[in-house]
């Protein structure tokens, strides 16, 4: 059963209600008793889990940067007239 965020209008009291998808919104605030307990929109509360998933078999690492110990390759400014405007 999913759980939802409500909220009362009149009073600002927040709280966390496990419904089935199907039930009608609850709209008596169980704080100031007014009827303007209304379910808000928030982010999805859960997290996937397990085998199957992007983050767990599909995701591919980063790639391998060079180390800063490595030779640095052979410079282009080399090849370069003097008085160029690249450098």
């Amino acid at each position: 059963m999913p759980i939802y965020d409500f909220e009362c209008g009149q009073c600002g009291h927040q709280q966390e209600v496990m419904r089935k998808v199907s039930a009608a919104n609850v709209e008596l605030c169980p704080q100031c008793q007014q009827m303007t307990f209304t379910k808000k929109v928030s982010a999805p509360h859960f997290q996937l889990t397990g085998s199957g998933w992007y983050a767990t078999d599909f995701k591919q690492p980063p790639p391998a940067q060079p180390s800063p110990s490595a030779e640095p390759a052979a410079s282009a400014s080399s090849a370069c007239a003097p008085g160029c405007a690249c450098h």
